[in-house]
């Protein structure tokens, strides 16, 4: 008897598997108070195989039972783990008559289980363990999804994580992915000089970034506090203290919108540099992602879910902010123009603008809608209007623009980066600068700390979500962020 498909009615199974366990209670066994002792994951298992089977070492195994085929005096069953599959042999006269009764009569398929035994090949070629002992070690009381379509709602798959792992190889594998890239970063940066510290989660006030916090009251202190929106401001404290290198990665927070390319809480890295600047990040970020693409991923080209084929080797582009905003509106003289004339060109083009929005975010709605999209390789976007961040220096021979770029891989902004702003005469002035909800409150404690002299510095951000997508070739951010944010299911 095969049971590679779960029953249909789910109500009915969980009736049934909730009677198998109070029999088993009623017997004295309780799955849930049992263990076992791995020795090898069924990856390590396989790499054990010995031709010579005699010469089989024995290996103790665990997982999830993902298919079992029962065949009278022997069974087949393949279980699940973190490095993958593994099948097991289970014979009536090998684990014995009572032993293999209760395998046949009280294991289900996604109950959890240990066994031990030696390796052997099959007719089929298939690595397989010849069970002699076995242990139920926990019990699955509902069915897992249907195993060919598995769960497919976008919803479900992030509100059932769990099941999505379990029953989505690929999924499964992009968050282990995730995993080694965030390990490899840090390795990375540590082998350079640099040191992890951490910062103050909740902050007395929002800044380094423009973005709508989240807002909360701290009882003890009787006053309101916010969830960082960035990490910037507290680790260029650091570098005025003599830590001259230094990154974070931690969360970060913005109450704003969820799309295929946002969630309201994410994962930064941010780094700073002394004695550096914003070409100096250009190439920390080169290396770094070039790494991460071969040591990682296992090649520098990766392929995204619409077909095109991003190439992270070799040297990366630089373009102008405004040469590529030119060229969109194809115009010499777009940046002489009147804040009218760029609405009308914008409305014009499909780009939504209107009278309360300031020159530069007219034409930085352009550059958003027109051209990030299109830079589907890698491109350093460079010197940017000044507006748009108030905590990078000024550009020496153009007072409208700032030493920054912003590298965009994929039609997507993936890592800002900055000449920080050292003076703190001319940073208290931009920050005073700023109009409308752009505004930052001024942070005179920052600037204190500018006053007692920071080094000059290169920083730069990276939006670890964003960074997934491009290198496990991930459809939206959803698919890089194991828990996204959703409406709880209680509430319409």
């Amino acid at each position: 008897m095969s049971e590679a498909q779960p029953i249909e009615n789910t109500s009915d199974l969980f009736a049934i598997r909730q009677q198998k366990l109070e029999a088993m209670r009623a017997n004295g066994f309780d799955p849930f108070r049992a263990n076992w002792e791995q020795s090898h994951t069924s990856a390590q298992a396989r790499g054990l195989y010995n031709e010579d089977e005699t010469q089989s070492p024995v290996v103790s195994v665990a997982g999830r039972i993902m298919f079992r085929n029962l065949m009278g005096k022997a069974s087949f069953l393949r279980i699940q783990d973190r490095d993958g599959v593994i099948q097991l042999y289970l014979k009536l006269d090998v684990v014995g008559a009572e032993r293999y009764e209760f395998f046949k009569h009280s294991v289900d398929i996604g109950d959890i289980i240990g066994a031990e035994g030696t390796l052997f090949k099959t007719k089929t070629g298939e690595i397989t363990l010849r069970a002699t002992r076995f242990a139920l070690v926990s019990k699955a009381l509902r069915p897992l999804p249907e195993k060919w379509s598995g769960l497919t709602d976008p919803e479900q798959i992030a509100r059932q994580r769990y099941l999505d792992l379990i029953s989505n190889e690929a999924s499964r594998k992009r968050f282990q992915l995730r995993s080694r890239i965030i390990s490899r970063i840090r390795r990375f940066l540590e082998d350079r000089g640099f040191m992890e510290y951490e910062t103050p989660v909740l902050q007395g006030q929002e800044g380094g970034a423009a973005a709508r916090p989240f807002r909360t009251h701290f009882n003890a202190l009787n006053c309101e506090f916010v969830l960082r929106i960035a990490l910037e401001l507290h680790l260029k404290r650091l570098l005025v203290g003599g830590l001259d290198r230094v990154f974070e990665l931690g969360r970060v927070f913005r109450n704003e919108g969820v799309s295929r390319r946002h969630n309201p809480e994410f994962t930064m890295l941010e780094l700073y540099q002394a004695y550096s600047d914003y070409r100096g990040m250009m190439a920390l970020v080169t290396e770094l992602i070039q790494t991460l693409a071969r040591e990682v991923v296992g090649t520098t080209s990766i392929t995204m879910p619409s077909g095109a084929v991003i190439e992270l080797g070799g040297t990366w582009r630089e373009a102008r902010y405004k040469d590529l905003v030119i060229e969109a509106v194809g115009d010499a003289d777009w940046f002489s123009r009147s804040k009218e004339h760029k609405i009308a060109k914008a409305h014009e083009l499909g780009v939504e603008a209107t009278a309360v929005f300031e020159d530069y975010e007219v034409t930085n709605a352009i550059f958003g809608k027109l051209v990030e999209p299109k830079l589907l390789q890698p491109t350093f976007v460079t010197h940017l209007p000044k507006e748009l961040c108030p905590l990078a220096k000024i550009t020496e021979g153009d007072s409208t623009t700032i030493d920054v770029f912003e590298l965009c891989i994929n039609g997507q902004e993936i890592a800002p980066a900055y000449s920080e702003q050292n003076d703190p005469a001319v940073q208290r002035q931009m920050f005073m600068a700023q109009v409308g909800e752009e505004v930052q409150k001024l942070d005179e404690d920052f600037l204190t700390a500018l006053e007692h002299g920071m080094p000059p510095a290169g920083g730069m951000g990276i939006g670890i979500d964003r960074l997934c997508i491009l290198l496990t070739g991930a459809e939206s951010i959803r698919d890089t962020i194991l828990f996204p944010a959703l409406r709880p299911e209680n509430q319409a």
